[in-house]
């Protein structure tokens, strides 16, 4: 009986409109702000978030690290908020706060009762164009982000092998840089580096201000207006362009030992195209691909043909993520069982790609897949931070409010052949990076 209510509720879900439910209101400010608000009213909280396009993929050479080092001088002070204040304010307020950066954009945020919207956008306003620093601010601010390097990467041989393998992805496009900054770089930041890189891209007219929660769109334009409105654009302000990658015609391949690897593994990642806006078929067909390889550990194809079947592999994975400014990657990765070499792990993938492609995709499969999606969408709709967050990242990635809007409806228009297509345009090994990790006394020769 469980069954048959399961298999009736999700019917259902699968009935349901594929657009989002959430209601958007987007305006323009004078001086290019883009303002996004969200409205849902089910309880009094507001999420306030400030994109901008700018990310580690727009540093210049010899300065990387500066985007996630400004991110945290931006918690220092201005004129009229001392250093630390806005966080403690809004802790004070029952709120919460924090910040992020990425290859193409740094966010910033609140979460707090809607009647104290004001308050936070009044200082998140403020320090978009008054932020002050001080000689003890940012050197010290300097040693946590050299800080934060070591325990997050240089202490994690994932995350180095990690690091490595998109260097190796990478030649030319910035993407190859690591968000944190190379060492030696960030050792030699400086505040005029970090001031730099504040007045070049925090302005009005580089960001995108997203307002989720129990507000309306005339109360957010007539605060936005006020807190946001009188502030100037910048007029150096250009569409971004990147060095790009040359057409990659060999595989490229590296192997990384180190004694603290818990487990050996295989990965490998090829160059794919993200969403673009107005096309953004290929990328929900890679979405959907990458859910029905590796989506699910129990049932996806790999799981069941390398973990269960011919018991070869003890975890596989694959995974996509469109949002991206420019190509990004679809990866793949195998952790072998006990007694399998690395060599034959990266086999027993290659063997699985083929049968999969060969075969075709699997229908009830697929439909699980699209069952799955559409539910973790709808679900979505019931977390503000995840609504801001979705048209946020959208927004400084190269794709519109009818974009984000629309994804539901593309996702569910793919077909198995789409996926099929897909597939054999993406796992072409002259585009792709293999990665072996391994332990130093087991060390094996890559082929």
């Amino acid at each position: 009986m469980f069954r048959i209510l399961r298999r009736a509720a999700f019917a259902a879900l699968f009935a349901l409109p594929a657009a989002a439910a959430e209601k958007v209101t987007t305006f323009t400010l004078d001086n290019g702000l883009e303002v996004v608000v969200i409205e849902d009213h089910r309880a009094p909280v507001v999420v306030q978030m400030v994109w901008y396009r700018a990310g580690a993929a727009d540093e210049k050479p010899g300065v990387s690290g500066v985007a996630h080092f400004l991110e945290h001088l931006m918690f220092k002070g201005t004129d009229t908020v001392a250093s630390g204040e806005l966080s403690k304010t809004v802790a004070a307020n029952g709120g919460s706060d924090n910040a992020f950066t990425s290859s193409d954009y740094t966010a910033y945020f609140q979460r707090i009762a809607a009647d104290r919207l004001e308050l936070v956008m009044r200082m998140e306003a403020d320090r978009m164009r008054n932020l002050k620093l001080t000689e003890d601010d940012w050197r010290t601010e300097r040693e946590v982000i050299i800080e934060e390097r070591n325990q997050r990467t240089d202490s994690d041989p994932g995350a180095i092998f990690s690091e490595q393998r998109r260097a190796a992805q990478y030649l030319n496009h910035p993407y190859g840089t690591p968000v944190i900054g190379w060492r030696q770089e960030m050792e030699h930041l400086t505040r005029q580096d970090a001031l730099d890189w504040y007045r070049r891209n925090y302005a009005p007219n580089n960001a995108v201000l997203v307002i989720a929660g129990d507000v309306t769109p005339d109360r957010v334009r007539d605060l936005a207006e006020t807190y946001y409105g009188p502030l100037a654009p910048s007029p150096d302000i250009t569409e971004r362009v990147r060095p790009q990658e040359p057409p990659q015609l060999a595989e490229r391949r590296l192997s990384y030992s180190d004694p603290r690897v818990s487990r050996p593994y295989v990965t490998r990642s090829y160059l794919a195209p993200e969403r673009d806006s107005g096309a953004q078929e290929k990328g929900a067909a890679l979405t959907i691909l990458a859910d029905l390889l590796g989506g699910d550990g129990q049932t996806s194809f790999l799981a069941r043909k390398l973990q269960f079947d011919s018991k070869k592999a003890i975890y596989t994975s694959a995974g996509y993520d469109g949002s991206s400014y420019d190509d990004t990657t679809f990866n793949l990765a195998v952790v072998p069982a006990e007694g399998v070499s690395l060599a034959e792990a990266e086999k027993a993938l290659d063997e699985a790609i083929d049968e999969f492609i060969e075969g075709g995709v699997d229908t009830e499969a697929f439909e699980r897949v699209k069952t799955r999606i559409r539910a973790a969408t709808i679900y979505g709709q019931d977390d503000v931070n995840r609504l801001a967050r979705r048209y946020g990242e959208a927004l400084t990635t190269g794709l519109t409010v009818a974009d984000v809007q629309a994804w539901p409806d593309v996702l569910d228009a793919v077909t198995e052949a789409d996926v099929l297509a897909a597939a054999l345009e993406v796992f072409d090994r002259r585009r792709a990076v293999t990665g072996w990790m391994m332990l130093p006394d087991r060390a094996e020769v890559m082929q």
